[in-house]
């Protein structure tokens, strides 16, 4: 007999899943020099800019590790480093133009994921597990805003 799966391997099964989705839409759509772990970088950028300690610790690699991945998007053209206007030491990794263009793409994907998740779970369940994932980020996400 097999074990109930934890809570949180379900989360991640389903988490994993649409991770890989939406990064075959967007290799699919000619985004196809970045890789899985670069793609994970990207989606911890903030709109206004983020520092790579803190894209590394979302990303949960090492400093070394998120600076050499953004060494390499920078050289594809997706990211750029810009001063920091509350530090002038501190440079900021922000998102070109080249790496906004795939959003959409991206987003296309997630509401086709969305849609797929509500049609097997049915329109009342969908809204009770965003409500109860929506609870949870309250006490999980270190990078919740008040």
């Amino acid at each position: 007999m097999s074990r109930e799966l934890p809570t949180s391997l379900l989360m991640f099964i389903a988490h994993r899943t649409a991770e890989n989705r939406i990064y075959e839409a967007v290799t699919a759509q000619g985004y196809d020099d970045v890789t899985i772990a670069q793609s994970r970088l990207l989606m911890g950028i903030d709109e206004t800019g983020t520092r790579v300690s803190v894209l590394a610790d979302r990303a949960q690699v090492a400093k070394q590790t998120a600076t050499a991945l953004v060494d390499r998007l920078e050289t594809a053209g997706y990211v750029e480093r810009v001063p920091d206007a509350t530090d002038g030491r501190a440079r900021l990794v922000r998102l070109t133009p080249r790496a906004k263009e795939a959003i959409p793409i991206a987003r296309a994907e997630e509401q086709r994921i969305e849609e797929e998740w509500e049609a097997h779970l049915g329109t009342r369940r969908m809204q009770q597990l965003r409500e109860a994932l929506t609870m949870l980020r309250q006490i999980t996400d270190p990078y919740l805003e008040s």
